[in-house]
Formats: structure tokens, C-alpha cells, sequence
């Protein structure tokens, strides 16, 4: 290690959102060449309530930081205390995002180094299972009067650090700071190596957190640059802190491609249902507007339809009755449709929104069905869901252009039933009966529209 002066850090703060709770108590030490130079502890007053449960765990209250000074008062004179030094604080990202989020508040710039002794634990003992600071200071009969006041868990971690210094040979202890500086922005729960082994290939990955609990599934054509990245943004986005504090494990599976990566990314979310993911998750009994031949208006029906309708019989993808008729009503009002006709209104002739010159009058035979039957259907076009123009089940071959390498993926009326390395494999794959999925249905879509651009093949089966 340099001289660099080591600051031992811990706050205390209203929350776990470094963009949106706020700092209440501050404590640092300043080390130099082994020993306390300076402290820095100070209340803050955060300015927001402090919750309940905050307060019984911290016993920092309303009325204790009444009169502390804010953070923006104290953060010129702090960034300049601050600034000639290396933070060392226990899950370093939760302080250094916290204080980063603050000083941006106040108008200053801060990007601390950061030692984390999480890691730094894990490194020095990687057959214990007990890393947290409680468990530490258990380990190694520390003593800290108060747990979660800001100084007495910076005097806790400034003894820890000398009590590591004694346990641990040299090479060790520098082997582990160097790791540590290596490895800086990756998660403390996450062993190293396996981000080492990450390749910069297509696919997909998978975040898990204790007990392999699945947080997130991702997909990316270069899988080692989308999993770094993942661990750069956590100061600046609280959905991104939450899960990095979770992650202890990462898997991933190599694709031949883009859509192959898609394709198991929708898939594996559906079965696995991490707690992160959101936008493709099962979306329950999706609906559609289906319109027969000879029909007047649409029905409203499930999404199984889709799977045997003819193409421009079925218009739009929802997620419940409500959001379809209410799509179907936009459209009537843009287009001067009447709502009763339709189906989306009761009653029998001339309508209220014909009165009001809002419909055509459909209704009361001042427009012919035929002519109104014809223009709602035409409003609609931009909904239409193209029918699965296949007979049966397709392989989708997907090559890649880099490494040559090729997939077969077996599809049948928009459900992605699996891949295989080759095509008579791909052939033999075993699927539950077709149930649509509208990702899969997007995925597809979008990629088979210009199958030669996206070097595909398809063999229809």
C-alpha cells in the first residue's frame, strides 16, 4: 500500500436508495502510516422524516438531528477533507453511492477509491460464510459498543483492518488488496473468477442471489461487457443498488446469435420469474380482437385464437378487457366510428355521440354497415397481428457471422419450443401444445421479417 491516507467511513441514512434517501449521520477516521490523524463525526440533518423502523435500529431520531447541520453545509469543507484520501467502509458501494448522490445535491463532484472490506473478507477467508460486520467483529472478538452509529462501527472497522494486518502473512494481505483494486466495482458477494471466465460472446445471463434465489435474466451479443456494466451504474440507480447487493452468483448460456439470446432470455424469465425483471414476465391471459369474415364488429377474445386464425382477423395484444376496449374506443373517437355498433356501447339507435356529430351514424343508418364495417377496419390495421403463415412447425437456422458458429431453433405458431446444434435435433424437440406469447410473438416477428439480413434459415417441417 502507498501513504495514501486510509479514511475509515460509515453513514447512517434514512433508507437503501442512494438517489432518494438521504445521509443522517456521518463518521470518519483519517489513518496515516497506521495511525488516527483526525475524525470527522457529525448528526446531519436529512431534511425528510426519518422512518420508524430507521430509528429503532440506528436510535438516531427526529428530534436528534433538529439542529445538525444539512449536508449541504457541511460538503464544501467535507469533499476538502475527503479528497486526499482512499474510503475504506464494510459494503463500500452502499457509502460511496450514498455520498456521491449527496455531493451531486450540493453541487460538488465526488469519485472516491474505494476499499471494501466485504470483499477484502471474502478474499482473506473464502471457506467462512459469514462476511458481515457482525459476524467479523464476532470472529475476532472485537468490541463496538453501539452497532449502526456511524462512529463506532468506523472504530470497529479501523480495528478489524488491524487485526487482519496481524492475522495475514504479507503476500496475502497484498495479494487481497490488490484484488480488491482490481475488482473494485464488481458486487462484495461475487467471487471474481467468474467474471473473469465471461466470454465476450452472444447469450444470455443470469444474476442469483442467496439460496440461488433468481434476480435477474438478461441477454446481450456480448455477454462480458453487458455483466461489467451491470456494475457501474449503482450509484446512480437505485434498482441497480438493490440487486447488486444481492448478486452472490452469475451464470450464463452462449448463443449462436442475436435472436437465439432473445428467444432464451423471454423464455427463461417466464419459467424462472427473477424478482428484478419486469418487463417479460408471464402476462397472464392476454387479449385480442378477433374479427370473423361477414362480421360486423370484433369480438373480444383470448390469445389462444391467434393460433388458428387467418391473417388480419385479430387486431392488437392486451393485457386485459379494459386496456382493449379502451384502445378500440380511442379509435372510434379519432375515426368517427360509433361505439354502439361496435359492441362497446348499449342500446339500439341514433347514439349520443352521433347527436354530437362525433359518429358517422352507423347506428341509424345514416352511414351503411358495409361502409362502416369497411373503415373500422381499416382503423384498425395498425393493430393487426400477423397470423403464423406456416402450416406447422418451422427451424429457425441462425448463424454467426463472427464465429461461425450455427443454432436451430424450433418455433410453432409463435412459441419458441427450443434450440438445438443441429438440425435434425432441432427436429425432434419435444413442446407442449403452442400457447402464444406475445414476447416471443415480437421476437420473432421482428427477426423473421428480414430473415437474410439477419443470416437466417428457415425449414418449414
Amino acid at each position: 500500500m502507498s501513504q495514501q491516507a486510509l479514511i475509515f467511513i460509515d453513514l447512517e441514512t434514512t433508507g437503501t436508495r442512494a438517489t432518494r434517501d438521504r445521509i443522517t449521520e456521518i463518521a470518519a477516521l483519517k489513518v496515516v502510516e497506521g495511525q488516527i490523524t483526525e475524525r470527522w463525526v457529525s448528526l446531519i440533518d436529512p431534511g425528510v422524516a426519518i422512518p420508524p423502523f430507521i430509528s429503532r435500529l440506528t436510535g438516531i431520531h427526529d428530534e436528534m438531528v433538529a439542529g445538525a447541520p444539512s449536508f449541504a453545509q457541511v460538503a464544501p469543507a467535507l469533499r476538502e477533507w475527503l479528497s486526499d484520501g482512499r474510503l475504506v467502509a464494510h459494503n463500500a458501494r452502499f457509502d460511496a453511492g450514498f455520498l456521491r448522490n449527496a455531493f451531486k445535491r450540493a453541487g460538488l463532484d465526488y469519485r472516491p477509491e474505494v476499499l471494501c472490506t466485504l470483499r477484502i473478507s471474502r478474499r482473506l477467508e473464502p471457506q467462512q460464510r459469514q462476511h458481515n460486520l457482525k459476524a467479523l467483529l464476532s470472529r475476532f472478538a472485537i468490541d463496538s459498543r453501539r452497532s449502526h452509529r456511524a462512529e463506532d462501527d468506523a472504530d470497529a472497522l479501523w480495528q478489524l483492518w488491524q487485526v487482519w494486518q496481524q492475522r495475514f502473512d504479507g503476500e496475502t494481505w497484498q495479494a487481497a488488496l490488490a484484488q480488491e483494486h482490481q475488482h473494485k466495482n464488481l458486487p462484495a458477494n461475487l467471487d471474481s473468477d467468474i467474471i473473469a471466465d465471461l466470454p465476450s460472446a452472444p447469450g444470455v445471463y443470469l444474476f442469483y442471489g442467496h439460496n440461488r434465489l433468481p434476480l435477474y435474466v438478461g441477454k446481450s451479443i456480448n455477454l462480458r461487457n453487458r455483466v461489467k456494466g451491470h456494475f457501474q451504474r449503482d450509484h446512480q440507480d437505485d434498482k441497480a443498488m438493490r440487486m447488486l447487493q444481492q448478486i452472490q452468483h452469475v451464470e450464463w448460456e452462449e448463443t449462436a446469435g442475436d435472436l437465439g439470446a432473445q428467444l432464451r432470455e423471454a423464455q427463461l424469465i417466464k419459467e424462472l420469474m427473477p424478482i428484478m425483471n419486469r418487463q417479460l414476465r408471464r402476462q397472464g391471459r392476454l387479449k385480442t380482437w378477433y374479427w370473423g369474415e361477414g362480421e360486423h364488429a370484433p369480438t373480444l377474445a383470448g390469445s389462444a385464437v391467434l393460433a388458428n386464425a387467418e391473417p388480419g382477423q385479430c387486431f392488437g395484444l392486451f393485457r386485459n378487457a379494459a386496456e382493449a376496449k379502451q384502445a378500440l374506443r380511442t379509435l372510434c373517437d379519432e375515426h368517427k366510428l360509433c361505439a354502439q355498433v361496435l359492441g362497446l356501447d348499449k342500446g339500439k339507435g341514433r347514439c349520443f355521440k352521433q347527436q354530437l356529430g362525433k359518429c358517422l351514424g352507423a347506428c341509424c343508418q345514416k352511414e351503411s354497415l358495409e361502409a362502416h364495417t369497411a373503415r373500422a377496419q381499416m382503423a384498425l390495421e395498425r393493430l393487426k397481428v400477423d397470423a403464423w403463415p406456416w402450416p406447422g412447425r418451422i427451424v429457425i437456422r441462425e448463424r454467426s457471422a463472427r464465429t461461425r458458429r450455427s443454432a436451430y431453433h424450433a418455433v410453432d405458431h409463435w412459441c419458441y419450443l427450443g434450440s438445438a446444434e443441429t438440425l435434425a435435433k432441432a427436429k425432434r424437440i419435444k413442446g407442449a401444445a403452442p400457447q402464444f406469447d406475445v414476447d416471443t410473438y415480437r421476437i420473432l416477428n421482428r427477426f423473421l421479417r428480414d430473415a437474410e439480413a439477419h443470416r437466417l434459415t428457415i425449414t418449414a417441417l
